[in-house]
Order: structure tokens, then sequence, then C-alpha cells
């Protein structure tokens, strides 16, 4: 059966099924889980030490193992765990492949018989060392079968590096010789005739590399002194000793003083280079007079450096061709080269040289990126055309406008001509010397550059689209027309001032508060307006992602009463938001916008058709909600917006969601997304907020998923994270309150864990709750599966917080709960420091029971938001709350009904009562303390109970951060993917989960 299930999950054919013996850390009882799937009841169990025990096995050839390993994914499907011993052998796997890649491989005689094997450099060597001491244990545990079990056991078995260097020895051969099979190589040169009855051992050896059977047919005299000529070629191959303090080093230096673009005499200058000081290089010329630099080799211990030198450039020799020649010195010190053998040095000798061990310096333009054949584009400012144009006269461009271009063929600094290059074209070598500098342009590249003369020719017009030239000007890698690519871009007029702008360099100019705007805007948040409005007029959609609390909300609201003081034709506007801030943005309106008219767009009376068209054109300002706009999409397309705005714009971070794509597809001259969180696990959220605001300017998802997403997330790659920076920052604003040049006055937010044990009634419960889900699950499947998780996990949280939310039995709640008693130690501290509290948790069960038994306990009183409050009473409760020192000390909040659209900075402690498991949720909740007009540091406190759930997911969460902050960190759905094992090791309790 678990051989079809590998078979099924992987794809693969159906390995055999071997019974061997390991040495597994054992009890009398029998041996010990693996440690990734520890029961609890094993803890207390005494180890006897390593017992041998026979298992029944997949069994892989070496091929079919190393296929295995590399095709398995980085993350284990759903219900599976990767071991650490199989992790281990992927990394191994893949070092094997890299090995591989780079030919660093040879023929070899082992045991007699022939075999590809690797050839491994003094770098890759610490790579092999640095995989023997991450070798896990467990991978130690086989033993060998048979007689040769006793040896082993006598000699300690193989050891870790023994391993590894195997791995990679079996791995290579079975790689190269399969891929010689699958393709057909034949390796025996066919010498005709008649075959004779035995075949010589060289084509022996030469048709072993290339077949399935690598066994030689000699006797083992012959086989034995074929091997050891063997052994001298792959010795040639093998890189200079690692002890030695110094090795060989090759300079290759051009030709100096003025020269035809094919002539001149290259130099390959020779060194002693020092192992520990790079730096340190003594020429040839001074090491064969062995007088100055005596000192220096005596210090490291080098006592006859001529043979030294002599013994590696011998080695060096049967590497390169060139260097051959210059043995025929008596006292080589460097070696001259025509134009052709200098490019041949580069291209082939330089890199198997520097693979095996020694030294080799080039010249710095050998490397240098700006040397590629390419375009360097000039942007043209269309002021000759604003006259036809009147939106370009008021500068809006938008991302679909025509830009014209003047190019030119560079080739690093120097730009090339069509004669140039034509010139250059009937030269035979491809380093070639272009205005005192030497560069490679092979012969092709050449030929594609005349060719894209002559199209252009004939073409006539060369234009873009601004939003490819904005593309470019902003680093983006891309070519015209698939032809060459562009290295360097300039501009010149409003175009060159706009990509200054957005880029960062040039400052944008600030536009005044309106007048009608009744409050006042601190600094950056006129930067914020100001920012608005110019890719306004521009035609670009802005993400407006300052960090809560900072004032979204108002920057927003200027912007809209700035537009209306500049426009000559009005229309109306839409914003998009959750329910539960609708009731915020009124106030807001109201507070600082008064001459706005505003129409709220919900609930069961809400206009529709022709009705609903007219009255929103009689208003400024149409308020809706997400799901309103996806029911009423008809009615909201009738009208073209002039900004269509999404508060907390996360909301369409679901590219394939209804409601992201009917969000989509409402028309509106200018778009704007204001999210505190554009990144919260995935990049295809930015994608879907991107896609909203410019459509198409980070080209479709399948491509943002393979060109920036997947080697962002999976592997880390910080120069394609750099890359999608530089192109999204021009229309993301955020700015974080942590910031001291944003805003001064805001005080620290400090964070903490507070840690707690479960009572003997919790433990009982949950140790139910956990045994009862995973017998279940056992046998469930899909939908049923994932259902039965979340249902369980669900009465867990509940139950951590107290037994009676879970029992919903309405029995007291003194004593019961290890969380609430420390929740109420902590409270009393707030009430003795006159400070107030706001105490969030999920559960609006939970929260009713907080407000009783706080009010009773503590004699104060609580308020409580959750989601059925009244609008009025929600909002005289954070009237009354913000209501200075008179006011109820604590505010209970359901999470959703009160994570965001609040300012309650009365408050400068908050507590998570229980956890979300999104930094991102619980961060916005905590906003509510921490933001503009808070006045004291605000604690933070998040209640983890240590050795159930919380505490695991907890580290796990961590993870989640990363992401967002690496480019500008949803439930516990991702739970329900997690293998039954996994489940066990993150809700079984530890023995320090309950108090004493």
């Amino acid at each position: 059966m678990l051989k079809d299930e590998m078979a099924a999950i992987f794809g693969m054919k159906t390995p055999g099924v071997k019974t061997i013996i390991c040495s597994l850390p054992s009890t009398k009882k029998g041996p010990l889980p693996s440690p990734w799937l520890i029961k609890e009841d094993s803890a207390d169990e005494v180890l006897s030490g390593l017992s041998p025990w026979q298992i029944d096995a997949l069994a892989f050839d070496p091929r079919a193992a190393f296929v295995m390993l590399l095709d398995l994914p980085v993350h284990p499907p759903p219900g599976i765990v990767f071991a650490s011993s199989l992790r281990f052998w992927i990394a191994a796997a893949r070092f094997s492949l890299e090995l591989i890649a780079r030919e660093q491989f040879a023929p070899a005689i082992r045991d007699g018989a022939a075999r590809w094997t690797p050839i491994i450099d003094e770098d890759d060597q610490t790579r092999v060392k640095s995989l023997a001491k991450a070798l896990p244990p467990s991978c130690l545990a086989l033993e060998e079968e048979g007689p040769s079990r006793k040896r082993s056991k006598e000699k300690g078995g193989p050891s870790p590096l023994q391993l590894v260097e195997s791995f990679i020895d079996l791995t290579t051969d079975a790689f190269v010789r399969w891929s010689l099979i699958t393709e057909k190589t034949k390796l025996e040169p066919d010498l005709g005739g008649r075959p004779p009855k035995v075949k010589p051992l060289p084509r022996q050896f030469l048709r072993a590399l290339a077949g399935e059977d690598p066994a030689l047919k000699a006797p083992l005299k012959e086989v034995t002194a074929f091997s050891e000529k063997i052994q001298r070629w792959l010795s040639q191959l093998k890189p200079p000793s690692p002890r030695a303090p110094f090795r060989t080093c090759f300079r290759l230096d051009a030709p100096t003083g003025p020269a035809e673009a094919s002539d001149g005499i290259w130099q390959v200058r020779i060194f002693l280079q020092s192992k520990d000081d790079k730096s340190l290089l003594v020429p040839a010329e001074e090491v064969w007079k062995a007088r100055s630099n005596t000192a220096i080799f005596l210090k490291r211990k080098i006592n006859n450096p001529q043979e030294h030198l002599l013994a590696e450039l011998g080695a060096a020799s049967r590497i390169s061709p060139e260097i051959e020649r210059c043995l025929q010195d008596a006292c080589p010190a460097a070696l001259e080269l025509q134009t052709h053998e200098a490019y041949r040095f580069l291209r082939e000798s330089a890199p198997l040289l520097e693979q095996n061990g020694f030294g080799v310096l080039l010249p710095s333009w050998w490397e240098k990126r700006g040397s590629r054949l390419g375009l360097k584009l000039k942007l043209i400012d269309p002021e000759d055309e604003t006259e036809t144009d009147p939106q370009i006269s008021r500068g809006l461009f938008g991302l679909k406008s025509i830009v014209k271009f003047d190019w030119e063929l560079a080739l690093g600094d120097s730009t090339l001509t069509e004669v140039e290059l034509r010139d250059l074209i009937h030269l035979k070598v491809p380093l070639i010397q272009v205005r005192g500098e030497w560069v490679e342009l092979p012969p092709e590249e050449i030929e594609t550059a005349i060719g894209f003369f002559e199209k252009k020719r004939r073409e006539g017009t060369d234009a873009i689209c601004l939003e490819e030239a904005i593309r470019l000007g902003l680093g983006a890698e891309m070519a015209i027309e698939n032809d060459l690519p562009v290295l360097k871009v300039e501009a010149e007029g409003r175009i060159r001032e706009m990509l200054s702008r957005l880029s960062g360099k040039g400052e944008i100019e600030a536009v005044d508060v309106p007048a009608s705007f009744m409050g006042t805007l601190r600094p950056y948040q006129m930067k914020g307006l100001s920012w608005l409005s110019y890719l306004h007029r521009l035609r670009f959609g802005a993400c407006l992602a300052d960090d809560m609390g900072l004032g979204k909300t108002v920057e927003l609201i200027a912007f809209l009463l700035h537009q209306r003081a500049i426009e000559d034709l009005r229309r109306p506007s839409l914003l998009i938001c959750p329910m539960s801030v609708v009731g915020n943005w009124q106030r807001e309106l109201d507070r600082f916008a008064p001459s706005l008219h505003v129409m709220i767009h919900h609930g069961a009376d809400r206009l529709s058709d022709s009705e609903f068209g007219q009255e929103a054109e009689r208003n400024d300002l149409v308020i809706t909600t997400y799901a309103t706009a996806q029911r009423d999409e008809e009615s909201l397309s009738m009208i073209r917006w002039q900004n269509v705005v999404l508060d907390e714009a996360q909301n369409i971070k679901n590219p394939a969601a209804k409601q992201t794509k009917t969000v989509k597809r409402i028309k509106a001259d200018q778009r704007v997304a204001l999210t505190g969180t554009p990144v919260e696990n995935r990049l295809s959220e930015l994608w879907s907020i991107m896609d909203f605001l410019n459509p198409g300017y980070l080209g479709p998802a399948k491509r943002f998923h393979e060109t920036f997403a997947l080697p962002i997330e999976r592997y880390r790659d910080q120069q394609r994270a750099e890359r999608l920076r530089r192109m999204t920052q021009p229309f993301i604003l955020r700015r974080l309150k942590t910031d001291p040049s944003i805003i001064r006055d805001l005080p620290d937010k400090v964070e903490t864990k507070v840690y707690y044990h479960l009572t003997s009634e919790q433990a009982t419960l949950y140790g139910a709750v956990v045994e009862d889900m995973l017998e279940k699950i056992e046998s469930s499947a899909g939908i049923e599966r994932r259902g039965l998780i979340l249902a369980a996990l669900t009465k867990l949280k509940q139950i951590c917080n107290h037994p009676a939310l879970f029992l919903q039995d309405g029995s007291p709640l003194d004593g019961r709960s290890g969380k609430l008693t420390r929740l109420e130690e902590m409270l009393e501290e707030v009430l003795a420091s006159e400070d107030k509290a706001l105490i969030f948790t999920q559960f609006a069960g939970m929260g009713a029971m907080l407000k009783h038994h706080l009010q009773e306990k503590l004699g104060c009183e609580a308020l409580f938001l959750h989601g059925k409050t009244p609008k009025k009473q929600r909002d005289a409760m954070v009237q009354r709350f913000q209501s200075g020192q008179d006011g109820p000390p604590f505010f209970i909040l359901s999470l959703k009904a009160g994570g965001f659209g609040l300012n309650l900075t009365a408050a400068s402690r908050v507590f998570h009562f229980d956890r979300w498991w999104n930094p991102a949720v619980e961060n916005q909740a905590t906003d509510r303390a921490f933001r503009i007009g808070q006045h004291k540091n605000v604690f933070v406190n998040k209640f983890v109970c240590m050795g159930t759930l919380e505490d695991r997911i907890d580290r796990m969460i961590e993870d989640k951060k990363e992401l967002a902050e690496a480019v500008i960190g949803t439930g516990e759905g991702w739970l329900t993917e997690l293998s039954t094992e996994d489940l066990r090791n993150v809700l079984t309790l530890r023995c320090d989960a309950v108090e004493d």
C-alpha cells in the first residue's frame, strides 16, 4: 500500500519493498516514534539506547532515488511530512545536480567497474563537509546485512562524510550513465571490420561508461594497470593541495596603448598567491630568484617555492594548452597571446583553472554588464502635441499614451553606427577594441543589431506606450520587440521630470490644502495629498499604504476636496469599503468635508437602476460595501466615476474571487486603494491590487508569478524583490508611524507575550477534543476532514479561553481558566495606574462573559462591542470610552467588529485575549490605540498558553511577517491541510501546559 501511495503522490514508478535493519532509539516497549511524530505518552518512557529493528522500506536504485529527490516539491503536499533525513538528501541531490550541470565529472575505474566520478574543487569540498556536519542522526540508522554487518559494527559504520561522498558518487554516475543511455550515445569508436571476440580494455571501458553494465571483463592485473593510467589522468583535474599556503595565480593583461581591433599582444603573467591574503601576489620572476621574498615563504612554511610553482604549472598546463607553451622556458614568468588566443583563454581556460583551485585575475571589463550590445533610448517630450491633445496639455498622459523615442546602438559607454557594425562583422574574433575599450562582441549579436537597423529603416516611426516607457525608466529588464535589450533610458522635458519624481529622486510639487477642508494636515499628510494629486494628473492609479493610524482617511478626503476645487467637469466618486467602517467614513466626512454631498448605497431600501443613477449624479461621493458592489454591479456600472476608491483594499487580494473581478470592471478616471497591508501572505495580493490600480502594468498574473512571486517567495531572490520594489514604488506610498521622520510625537509600541497555564479542567477537555478529532479525521477526507479540523480548532480555542465558553452551560467563571486569571491580574495593574485597556476576542460569547465577570470581579464598567451592536450604540460607546478618565476603563471588542475603523486612543494597553493567527489582522486591531492622537507608550499583550496550539502557532505566524516586510505580513484554514501526524504535533498538550 505504501509504494502505491508513493507512486500516486509523486508520479513515480512503483519501487520495490525491502526489509532493512535500523538502529533506533528504543525503550523496553519498542522503538520511539520519529522526533517529528513523538506522542506525549512516550515522553515519560525510559530510553534503553539504540536497538536494531526490522523495517519494511521502499528500495530505489540510485537513479530513481536521485530523480525522486529532485522532483519532490519544496513544500510537501497536504497530508505529507518530509522527515529531516529526506530534506537532507534533497539538499544533497541538488548539490549533485549542480556538479553535473557544471560538467564537473569524469570517467574513472572503481572496484573493477567503469564509473562516472564527480570532480570536487576546494570550494565544493567545503560545501561537502558542511553537508556532512548537517547530516541528521537518522541517516546513520541503517545497518548492513550479512557478514559485513559485524565488520561495520566493529568499525563504527561509515562516517557522515563517507555517506555524503558515496551519495554524490552514486547519483553522479547514475545520472550521467542514464543520460548517455537515453540519448543512445556511443562512446566506443567504430573502427570497422569484424569485431574481435574479446574487446580491448579501453574499448570495454568506453562501452561500460554508456551502458547499463559497468563491469570490465579483463584480468585483475590488466584492470589495475589501466586504472592507474586513468588515475594519473584524473589527477590533472584535481585542484592543488588545500593545505598549501600559496597557489599559482594567472593574470591576463590586455595590450596597452592604441591598437587595431584585432591586433595587440596579450600577456598572462604568473604569480604565487597567498590563500589567506589574496592581495599578496609574488611575481614568478621573484620566485625563481628566491631572494627578496624568502621571508614571505618561510613565514608561511613553504621551503621550496620554485618546486611548488613548477609542479602547479605542470598541472595547469594539462588544463590550458596556452600555459603548456610557457613550460618551454626554464623559469616561466609570463606568456604572450594573440587576441584569438586571449579570447580562448577567457572563455575556456580561465573557468577551468578557477574550478580546479588556481587563482585567475581577469580584466574588469570582462564581466562588466554594460558591455552588452543593446539600445540607449531617449524618450521625447510630447510638447509639440499639446495643441491637438488637451489632456496632454494638462499633464494627463495615461499608461496607454504613446511616447516617441530616439535610439542609439550602445556598447558599454560607446555608441556604434551601422557603418562601424558592418566593419566589425568582418573580424573573426569576438574580442574587439572599440574606442580604446576591449569588449566581447559575438558576430551573431552584430548581425542582430544590423537587422535591427534595417527593420527600423523600413518602419520609420519609433514609439512605445507610456506604460512600457515607465517600466524601462524604472529599471525593468525589457527588450524592444524582442530584438535588443534596452541598456539605458534617457528622457527630456516633462517625461524626464515625471520619471525623476516617480522614482523618488525628484520632489513632487506641493499642493495647497483645500480651503473647504475643516482640519489641519501634518507635513507628511500634505505630501500624501500632493502625491495623490500628482498621480491623478498623470492618470495613474495610486495605493495609499500608510501604516494604520497615520491618517489615510483624511488624506483621501483632502484629495477629493482638492479635485472639486480644480476640476471643471464634476462627476461623483465611488468609495467601496467594509460595512463595519461605513459609519466611520460618514463621521470623518461630516467632520472634515461638510461641503461634500455624500450618499450611502447600502441596505434593503437602497436605490437601483435609473433612480440610483440620478441620485448618484447629484452627490459628490457614493459610499457602498464590497458585498453590495458585487450585487449591484449593473447599477454601479451605469456611471463613469471620477474616482473609484477601495478602503481596506486587501479585500480584493484574491484575483480569482467574484468580488475582485466585479470591482475591477467598474470604470473610473482614476483608481485609488487604501490599505495598511498591501501584502499579507502572498505577492499575488500585491499583483491583484496593482492590477486594479493600473491594469496590465505588472503583466499577466501567470507571468508575474513566474517572474517575481516564485523567485521572491520560494527562493528569497533579493534582486527580483528590488526590481519589483522599483517598479511598484511610484504607485505605492507607504509610511510607517515608527519612522521618526514621519511623526515624531507618536510613542513606541511595546509588544510582549503573556504566557500562562491551563487548569486541570481545561487540560482534560483539551485532550478529549484532540483525541476525538484525530480519531474522526483518520477515516475522513476532503471537505469533511477540513470541516472536522476547523470545528476542533474552534473548540480548542474556546477551551483555552474558558471551559464555560466551550460547554455553553452558563457556569461560573472564577478560578477555572488560567488565561482569565492572568488577565484579571494584569487588569488590576491597569486600574492601579489609571490607564485604559482594549481587550480583543474573536468570540462574541466570550466577550459577553468577560464583560459581566470583569465588572463583578474588578468593580468597574466594561464596554462590549460586537457585530450586532447597533450603529448609534456603537458610536455612543466609542464616545464614552474616549471621554477622559471618567469613561469606562475597559473596552471589550469582537475582533471582526472592532478590528479596524475605530479611533480608541484613550487606551494605552491592548490585550489579545485569543489569537487570530494573522499578524496583519492583529496589528490592525492594535492600531485602534496605536495611532495619531496617542500620547502614551502603548503596551500590547498577546496571550500564549505554553504547550498548546497557541504556543506552536505563535511561532509559525512569525514566518508570515517576513513576506510583507521584504517588498513593501487568513485565519486558520491552512491548518486543515496538515497531516494527521502534524496536527497531533501541533495540538497535543505538552506536560508544561497544565498548571501545578
